[in-house]
């Protein structure tokens, strides 16, 4: 089974995970399959990305060699008599696997991330939490999650929600917090809150802000539910 999750350091790394063994796939090689499986030629692949031929097979030897699978296919006789390359099934599953993350991560190009462990799982509400410092947020099982394993919570600016007080609703994570900046971005008022000593960020309209009557040091609460949040392992 292929089990994809990500580290961000300079850039994003894909973690794949397959039998215990685990290779960090880079962005560089994360082109090189993606080409490979666009254009069905290593050559051409490695010409987009820009290495040299010996560079992309050393690529994808050190992929197979440490996860001791076979992520490419190699045919002779395709186009021009030259052979041709596609991935495997394995190598497949890692490309789109990969894309899932990039999908999410388009999606919501602006997002608070907060590094938290997981401490508690109730399998019976199908719902766990996690902890950072002080602060405990619920979200829903992850059956690829246990307790004590760390990973990164990302939140849309636009699903946290701001209230002058808390309310019974379908939100089930709800803070107390103190607004400590707030800025114009394209028509819309960007509120950071700080919860103990996590920063979170939202977006509100500016009609909502002046009904709210929202303003540097105030207090308020805001909230998010369970499901707008996305999870990557660490």
């Amino acid at each position: 089974m292929v089990d994809i999750m990500t580290e961000v350091k300079a850039g994003v790394e894909y973690k794949i995970n397959i039998d215990g063994k685990t290779f960090l796939l880079d962005g560089k090689k994360y082109d090189l399959l993606y080409f490979i499986n666009t254009s069905g030629s290593i050559t051409e692949a490695s010409k987009i990305i820009k290495v040299s031929y010996r560079t992309a097979l050393n690529y994808i030897d050190k992929i197979e060699d440490t996860l001791e699978i076979a992520i490419v296919n190699t045919f002779k006789g395709g186009k021009g008599g030259g052979g041709s390359t596609s991935l495997t099934e394995e190598g497949l599953m890692i490309l789109k696997e990969c894309k899932k993350i990039n999908a999410i991560m388009e999606l919501h190009r602006e997002l608070n991330e907060i590094e938290a462990k997981v401490v508690s799982v109730d399998n019976s509400k199908r719902i766990m939490s996690i902890q950072m410092n002080e602060v405990s947020i619920t979200i829903p099982l992850n059956d690829k999650y246990s307790v004590g394993d760390r990973i990164l919570a990302l939140i849309s600016y636009d699903n946290v929600f701001v209230m002058l007080e808390p309310q019974k609703s379908s939100i089930r994570n709800i803070f107390k917090g103190t607004i400590k900046e707030m800025t114009l971005e394209n028509d819309m008022i960007r509120v950071k809150t700080d919860i103990g000593d996590i920063s979170l960020f939202s977006d509100i309209t500016l009609s909502a802000s002046e009904d709210l009557n929202l303003k540097l040091g105030k207090e308020i609460y805001i909230g998010f539910k369970a499901l707008a949040i996305a999870t990557l392992k660490l």
